[in-house]
């Protein structure tokens, strides 16, 4: 299992959590997707390597800033 983990900023409530959730369950490869509003942080899994791009691109499109922890 290959995770990612990234900061997400602007994220204040559970509404927040599900659109950054909806649009990177989107991303190609992503199994499960872990977003706490109150950390800032999402950790996204699949069972292969997923593309830190579409992974930011897809929190962008959600209306939030991430930066990869790694």
């Amino acid at each position: 299992m290959s995770s990612s983990e990234f900061q997400v900023t602007g994220m204040t409530c559970g509404h927040c959590e599900a659109a950054v959730r909806a649009e990177v369950e989107q991303v190609a490869g992503v199994e499960n997707v872990d977003v706490s509003a109150q950390t800032g942080r999402l950790v996204v899994g699949g069972s292969q390597p997923i593309d830190d791009a579409a992974i930011l691109a897809a929190v962008d499109e959600a209306g939030y800033e991430a930066a990869s922890l790694r």
